[in-house]
C-alpha cells in the first residue's frame, strides 16, 4: 500500500496498521529470521585451501628428518570466523589445518589485512590458531629450531599459509551478516589420554581430586546461525594432540582434527540437501555429501560391465589448473551463490599431556606396556609406542578419533540452546618470557618474586613422546643428562651458571634462547590475548599447555572475570586456544616440570613460566572487565629476510621415451567390479607436486558416468577415502609417478566409475605445463 493510500485512511485504522507493522517486525526480530532468537551481531565466515608441497617437505611436528611429504590423504583449510557488534568492535578467528601458528606468518597476514581494511583487523583483536596435526608440510615458521629438519625455511609452505589465511578471512569479511551465536559445552570421553600421568600425578592429591580425569574431556561449542539462512557454521575446542597419524606417515594430512572437519561439513551440506542420512550420532558412517546427491544407476550388472568396457584409460593430456579447480567435488563454482557455505572447525586448545593413541603405550619389540616413569622398553625409549583405537592402522585410528570430535559436535550443534549476548572486546600484550618478574605465594605465607628464563630445551625433549619417540639414549623423566651430550651441547652454546639455575631442575640440553646465529634459534617475545564475545572468553596462548596447566589458567581468568559485577549474563566459559599467533613450545605447572618429562623438558621458559601466564592473564581479564587499555608491549622481530633454505628446487620432470605425463602405468583390471569397501589403484607417470599446489583443486579424482557420456566428479583428493601418493626412483630422478588409491565407501552410490589425475610438469627451460590422465572405466556394484 503506498503512502498516499495510507494517509487518506481512517485515523482508527492507520493506527492499528502502524501498531500491527510493528508489532510484525518485532516478531520477526525476536525469532531472528525464522531460527528462534533475535540477532545480536554480524557474523560471517570463510574457509581456504592451505595445502601446502605434497613433496620432498619435511613434515612438522616430529622432527624427524625421514618423514618427508609425499602425497595427500586429504587436503588441508584455514577456516576463519569474524564477529561484530554493528556499530562496535569486532574480533577475528582463524583455525588452521597446521601444526602451530607461526608468528612471522601472523605479522604478514596482519600486514595484508592492514592493506585491504587499514585497522579495522589488527594483532589486537586478531587470532590465528593452529590445530596441531603433525602431518603438515614444515619450513614456515621464523625460528631456527623449528626449521632445522625441513632444511630451512621452505617459501612456498609460507606462502601457501599466507595466501590462504588471508583469504579466508576476506571470505568471512564479504560475508559478515546479522545472525546468532549459540554456546553448548558436553564431555567427550573416549578421545583422548594423558601420555605423561607420572607428571600429572606430581600434582597435588588435593588440586587432583577437584577432577574426574586426568585429561580435559569437555568440548566447547560455538554455534553460528544466520538470520535468513539458519545454520552456517560451528567451531569448537578440544584437547587431543594431532598425532593419529605417525612419524612414518608422508601424506598431507589434517589428523583427527582436520578429518572431524570435513566429517561434519560434508554431514551438513548432506542434511541440509534433504539427504536420508541418519543422524551422525546413531549412525557408525561417516557422512558422504555428494553420492547421496547422484542418482543411483539402476541398469543391470552386465550392462554396467558392457558401458565400462566402452570408456578405455585416457593417454596423458595438455590441461589447465583452472580444470582442476572446476572439476573438485566441492567446488565453489557448484555452490548455490546466495548462500554461505558451512564451515566447521575442530580448534585445538591444552592439548600438550593428551594423546589420541587411546589404546596406551606399548613395546614394539615385547608387546608389554611401556615403563611408566620413563616410557622406556628395556631403557630405551625407541620401541615405546602409543596405540590408537584403529591399531595397527592409523588412516583408522584417524578416522575414530576423528568421527567421536564430529559425532559430539554434531550433538551440540544440534542441542545448543545458550544464546551468547553483550560485548564484543579484546586485550592483546606483547612481553618478554625471557626475563618476566613472576610474583608467587611461598609455602609458609606471603609472597616472593622470581623470575622466567632465556628459552632452553631439556634432554628429555630429544626422548620425544610415546606420539613420536626420539632417538639415541635420551629417555623421559632425566633430570641430569650426561656427560657426552652435555660436551655435544657445549660446542653449539655452554649456558651459563644462572641459565642453568633458573632452568633447574632441567638439565639443558640446548640453550636456544641464547644462540643466535645465523639469526634467533627461540623466541623470546610472545603475545597473550583475550577475545570475548558475550559470555565467552577465549585465551589465545603461544603454546601447548598441559591438561592441569589449562585449568589452572582458565580457573584463573573466570574468577576475574566473574568478579566483575554486571559485566556477563550467566555462565562464563572460557577456552583456551592453544598453538595460537606464535609458537613457543609447551607450558607445564610447576609441579610437573619437576618431573622432566618431554612436556617438562620442552617448558622453554623455566619452571615458572605457567605462573607468568596466570599472572599477565589475570592482567589482560582486569583490563577487560574494568574497560582500561593495555600496553602493546615489545614488538617481536621479522625475520623473514634473514630465514636460509637448503631445500633444493625442482629442476625438471620427464618421463621415459614414448610415455606422456598423465599416461596410466598400471591400470584397473579389465572388465573389473569392485564392492563397497574394496581399494581400487591406479598409478600414472607424474611430475613433482611442487610445481602446482593444485590450492582450490585436486590432484585426484574420481569420477561418476551418468547417462551415456556424462562423467560427473564424486570423491576428490579432499576426501578420507582417496588418496594420493607421489613417489620418484630416486632423489636425483627426473622421473616420478602418482599412485592413486581409492577406497570405496559403503555410501557409494553402485555404477560406473574412473579414476584421474592432474598435475604439472617442468621443462629444462623452466615453464610449468599442466596435464591429466585418467583410468579405464570400472563398475561398483
Amino acid at each position: 500500500m503506498g503512502l498516499f493510500c495510507l494517509i487518506n485512511l481512517p485515523l482508527r485504522r492507520r493506527v492499528g496498521m502502524i501498531w500491527f507493522a510493528l508489532l510484525l517486525l518485532l516478531l520477526v526480530r525476536e525469532n531472528g529470521g525464522g531460527v528462534g532468537a533475535a540477532s545480536n551481531y554480524l557474523i560471517g565466515l570463510g574457509s581456504y585451501d592451505i595445502t601446502g608441497p605434497a613433496a620432498d617437505v619435511n613434515m612438522m611436528g616430529y622432527a624427524n628428518m625421514d618423514q618427508i611429504a609425499s602425497g595427500v590423504h586429504f587436503r588441508l583449510r584455514a577456516r576463519a570466523f569474524i564477529v561484530a557488534e554493528p556499530q562496535g568492535n569486532r574480533v577475528l578467528f582463524v583455525n588452521l589445518d597446521a601444526c602451530m601458528a607461526s608468528q612471522i606468518v601472523t605479522i604478514k597476514v596482519l600486514e595484508r589485512l592492514k592493506a585491504r581494511y587499514g585497522d579495522l583487523y589488527t594483532e589486537k583483536n586478531v587470532a590465528i590458531s593452529g590445530i596441531h596435526t603433525h602431518a603438515g608440510p614444515g619450513g614456515y615458521l621464523q625460528y631456527v629450531v623449528y626449521i632445522v629438519t625441513s632444511l630451512g625455511f621452505v617459501r612456498q609452505s609460507f606462502d601457501a599459509l599466507v595466501d590462504g589465511i588471508e583469504q579466508s578471512i576476506v571470505q568471512a569479511h564479504e560475508n559478515l551478516r546479522p545472525g546468532s551465536i549459540f554456546v553448548n559445552t558436553g564431555e567427550l570421553l573416549d578421545a583422548g589420554v594423558n601420555r605423561s600421568p607420572s607428571a600429572y600425578l606430581n600434582n597435588t592429591a588435593a588440586e587432583r581430586s577437584k577432577y574426574k580425569y586426568d585429561v580435559d574431556k569437555e568440548m566447547t561449542l560455538l554455534k553460528f546461525v544466520d538470520d535468513e539462512w539458519g545454520p552456517v557454521g560451528s567451531f569448537n575446542w578440544f584437547a587431543t594432540h594431532g598425532t593419529s597419524m605417525s612419524r612414518t606417515n608422508g601424506l598431507i594430512s589434517g589428523d583427527n582434527k582436520g578429518a572431524a572437519a570435513r566429517f561434519m561439513e560434508d554431514w551438513f551440506d548432506q542434511k541440509s540437501a534433504g539427504s536420508t542420512f541418519s543422524e551422525a550420532s546413531e549412525s557408525s558412517e561417516v557422512p558422504r555429501r555428494v553420492s547421496n546427491i547422484i542418482p543411483v544407476v539402476h541398469e543391470k550388472h552386465h550392462e554396467l560391465l558392457e558401458l565400462a568396457a566402452s570408456f578405455k584409460s585416457s593417454p596423458g593430456r595438455p590441461a589447465t589448473k583452472f580444470m582442476s579447480m572446476a572439476r573438485r567435488v566441492r567446488s565453489a563454482l557448484r555452490l548455490a551463490a546466495d548462500r554461505p557455505r558451512f564451515v566447521s572447525a575442530f580448534c585445538q586448545t591444552n592439548c600438550g599431556d593428551i594423546s589420541p593413541n587411546v589404546l596406551g603405550a606399548f613395546c614394539t619389540d615385547t608387546g608389554l606396556p611401556c615403563d611408566f616413569n620413563h616410557s622406556t622398553c628395556g631403557g630405551k625409549n625407541e620401541l615405546c609406542y602409543g596405540r590408537g583405537p584403529g591399531y595397527p592402522d592409523e588412516f583408522e585410528s584417524t578416522r575414530i578419533i576423528g568421527e567421536r570430535q564430529f559425532k559430539k559436535a554434531v550433538d551440540l550443534f544440534n542441542t545448543a540452546s545458550e544464546q551468547l549476548k553483550g560485548k564484543v572486546d579484546y586485550r592483546h600484550t606483547y612481553l618478554d618470557f625471557s626475563k618476566l618478574e613472576v610474583t608467587i605465594s611461598k609455602e609458609g605465607g606471603g609472597t616472593e618474586v622470581v623470575k622466567t628464563c632465556p628459552a632452553a630445551m631439556g634432554f628429555a625433549f630429544a626422548a620425544g613422546t610415546t606420539d613420536g619417540p626420539g632417538a639415541f639414549d635420551f629417555k623421559q623423566g632425566d633430570d641430569q643428562g650426561n656427560a657426552f651430550w652435555k660436551l655435544v651441547r657445549n660446542l653449539l652454546k655452554k649456558p651459563d651458571e644462572e641459565q642453568v639455575e633458573c632452568q633447574q631442575p632441567k638439565p639443558i640440553l640446548l640453550d636456544t634462547g641464547e644462540m643466535k646465529e645465523p639469526y634467533d634459534w627461540a623466541p623470546s617475545i610472545l603475545p597473550i590475548q583475550i577475545l570475548r564475545i558475550g559470555q565467552l572468553a577465549i585465551l589465545s596462548v603461544p603454546g601447548e599447555f598441559t591438561t592441569m596447566s589449562g585449568r589452572r589458567l582458565r580457573d584463573a581468568v573466570k574468577t576475574v572475570l566473574t568478579a566483575s559485577t554486571g559485566q556477563f549474563n550467566g555462565n562464563v566459559h572460557v577456552v583456551i586456544a592453544g598453538l595460537t599467533n606464535t609458537y613457543s613450545q609447551y607450558i607445564t605447572t610447576f609441579e610437573e616440570y619437576q618431573i622432566q618429562r618431554y612436556e617438562g623438558a620442552s617448558t622453554l621458559f623455566g619452571p615458572h613460566t605457567l605462573s607468568a601466564y596466570i599472572q599477565e592473564f589475570k592482567k589482560l581479564a582486569t583490563a577487560l572487565t574494568s574497560g582500561q587499555p593495555v600496553q602493546a608491549g615489545p614488538q617481536p622481530p621479522d625475520l623473514l629476510n634473514k630465514q636460509i633454505s637448503f631445500l633444493t628446487p625442482v629442476v625438471m620432470d620427464a618421463t621415459p621415451a614414448g610415455n606422456k605425463f598423465g599416461d596410466v602405468i598400471t591400470d584397473v583390471p579389465k572388465n573389473s567390479t569392485f564392492k563397497r569397501g574394496d581399494k581400487v589403484t591406479v598409478v600414472f607417470w607424474s611430475a613433482c607436486p611442487r610445481n602446482d599446489l593444485m590450492t582450490e583443486g585436486t590432484f585426484a579424482l574420481v569420477e561418476l558416468l551418468q547417462g551415456k557420456d556424462t562423467w560427473v566428479p564424486v570423491y576428490d583428493d579432499d576426501d578420507f577415502c582417496l588418496r594420493f601418493k607421489w613417489s620418484r626412483p630416486s632423489k636425483l630422478s627426473a622421473r616420478s609417478q602418482a599412485t592413486l588409491e581409492w577406497r570405496i565407501p559403503e555410501t557409494a552410490a553402485s555404477g560406473v566409475y574412473r579414476i584421474r589425475h592432474f598435475g604439472a610438469a617442468k621443462s629444462f627451460l623452466g615453464s610449468i605445463k599442466h596435464f591429466t590422465g585418467s583410468s579405464s572405466a570400472f563398475v561398483v556394484a
